[in-house]
């Protein structure tokens, strides 16, 4: 199955460094992220991890529980959290799937169903599609995912910024414009039409363009 966006996000059970786990269960009633790595000890990925620890308080804030995925078994997730904190200065405390079978990454369509049944011997890359964030919203299906590059970093302050989004969106009929951040002005969606933005927005808002009307953030 190719996933998309709306898809309902595949459930698993998975070993972690914090003990097993059911996904959805594991999920409840939160948002998830669910960002992959092709392999333990890999530069970029320390990184990552490490500022991910960091902002771990910003995601909590938004009920937004982290969970990570490397193809590799939880005896080296566990090694692999000293060097991150030694190049962080912190130690992650949200688990890190160990998919050694790699049917994590196949399910989420990040490798190919002959790409085989173990992480052993496999290198970073060999496994460099395992690259992939994946937003789920409470309602289990995806949000929104993102691909990177192995030697690209990704940007946390980005994924944070489109939870910002799509939690503003989901619960007001807005959209967020480009670049947008939180507080700032939105749009109001096309199929509200000005009798029943005037209802909503009672102190009127900016029309740029017919189908281009812009708000003040109405969560504020």
């Amino acid at each position: 199955m190719t996933l998309k966006i709306n898809s309902i996000a595949p459930d698993f059970k998975a070993k972690t460094q914090e003990g097993d786990i059911s996904f959805h269960d594991w999920l409840g009633d939160s948002w998830g992220v669910l960002f992959s790595h092709p392999k333990d000890f890999t530069p970029v990925c320390t990184t990552e991890l490490g500022e991910l620890a960091k902002m771990k308080p910003e995601f909590d804030a938004r009920n937004v529980k982290v969970i990570g995925l490397s193809v590799d078994p939880v005896s080296d997730h566990i090694k692999w959290l000293d060097d991150i904190k030694d190049v962080s200065g912190i130690k992650p405390t949200y688990p890190i799937i160990a998919d050694e079978k790699l049917e994590v990454a196949k399910l989420y369509n990040m490798l190919e169903e002959d790409a085989g049944v173990e992480s052993m011997g496999r290198t970073a890359v060999d496994n460099q599609t395992v690259r992939t964030v994946f937003i789920i919203r409470p309602d289990k299906r995806i949000g929104l995912y993102l691909t990177y590059p192995m030697a690209t970093g990704r940007n946390f302050d980005e994924i944070l910024r489109a939870i910002d989004s799509m939690q503003l969106t989901l619960t007001h009929k807005v959209a967020t414009p480009a670049n947008w951040n939180k507080g700032e002005d939105v749009i109001i969606v096309p199929a509200v039409k000005d009798e029943e933005a005037k209802k909503l927005y009672p102190n009127g808002w900016k029309t740029l363009k017919p189908y281009l009307r812009k708000v003040p953030d109405p969560s504020k």
